[in-house]
């Protein structure tokens, strides 16, 4: 389902993928049944490639890896996330643009 350089998040790689990131990590927390989940798919997809080397982008599947979504507050899917320095730094909940996606990305890569 995710493009190639899409990376898949889950409660084993998190602290090292995404905690642990040098470089800034947009995580979009999804599941398979969210219409809007599917709808900002592709734009996470073009983005991977786009701030490839830039930004490490990738999906975490809430109901596969409940605890990490319940960490963060995710209540509502999809929630993209920006984390840098172990921290989360910024979110964006329900489905948004690219346009968007790209502004919040800006301000932190």
């Amino acid at each position: 389902m995710a493009g190639a350089n899409v990376k898949t998040f889950t409660t084993e790689n998190w602290n090292q993928d995404v905690l642990g990131s040098e470089k800034p990590v947009l995580v979009d927390f999804w599941a398979t049944w969210c219409n809007p989940c599917r709808m900002v798919a592709p734009i996470v997809e073009e983005l991977a490639d786009e701030y490839l080397g830039k930004v490490v982008i990738g999906k975490l599947n809430v109901d596969e890896q409940g605890p990490v979504a319940s960490q963060y507050g995710v209540m509502s899917i999809p929630t993209l996330g920006v984390f840098k320095g172990g921290q989360l730094v910024d979110k964006i909940v329900g489905f948004r643009g690219k346009a968007d996606l790209v502004k919040m990305l800006n301000a932190h890569a």
